[in-house]
C-alpha cells in the first residue's frame, strides 16, 4: 500500500462516520471492514472510573461484525454529525507498518472551525487490505 492509499484509507475511514444515508453507511463499512472486523474503543476515563465503580476491573467497548458495526457508526453519526453541529477530519498523518496503519482525526465544530476532540486510530489490516480490527483511543 502505497502512501497516498494509506491517506485514501484514512479518508474513507472518516468519511463513512460522517455518512447521512444509511444504505451507503452499510455499503462503505462493508468495504472498509473484513467480516467479522473489530471496533475496539479505549473509553473516556469517565466511563472507565463508573465501571470500575461498579466492579468491573476493565472496560472495553468492542463492535464485532457488519451489523454491530453499522450499530457503532450510526450512534456516533446521530450524536455527533445529524445536527450539523460537528464533522470529522484526519489529522493527513496516516502513516502505515506492515499490516497496521495510523492516524489522529479531529471532530471539528461547524460553526468556527474549532476542534472540540479527537483520537488515535490504529488499525489492523488483512492482506486484502480490510480492516481487520480498529482501534480507537478517543481523546488523544
Amino acid at each position: 500500500m502505497s502512501e497516498s492509499t494509506t491517506h485514501e484509507l484514512a479518508a474513507r475511514y472518516i468519511a463513512v462516520w460522517g455518512e447521512a444515508d444509511a444504505e451507503q453507511r452499510r455499503a462503505m463499512i462493508q468495504g472498509l471492514w473484513a467480516d467479522n472486523g473489530t471496533h475496539v474503543v479505549h473509553p473516556p476515563q469517565e466511563l472507565r472510573d463508573a465501571a470500575e465503580a461498579l466492579g468491573f476491573p476493565s472496560t472495553t467497548l468492542v463492535a464485532v461484525g457488519y451489523d454491530e458495526l453499522e450499530t457503532r457508526v450510526a450512534r456516533s453519526y446521530d450524536e455527533f454529525v445529524a445536527e450539523g453541529k460537528y464533522i470529522f477530519r484526519s489529522r493527513d498523518n496516516a502513516v502505515r507498518l506492515n499490516d497496521l496503519v495510523k492516524f489522529n482525526w479531529e471532530m471539528v465544530s461547524t460553526a468556527d472551525g474549532e476542534v472540540v476532540g479527537g483520537g488515535l486510530e490504529i488499525l489492523m489490516l488483512t492482506p486484502d487490505d480490510q480492516i481487520r480490527t480498529d482501534y480507537q483511543f478517543p481523546g488523544l
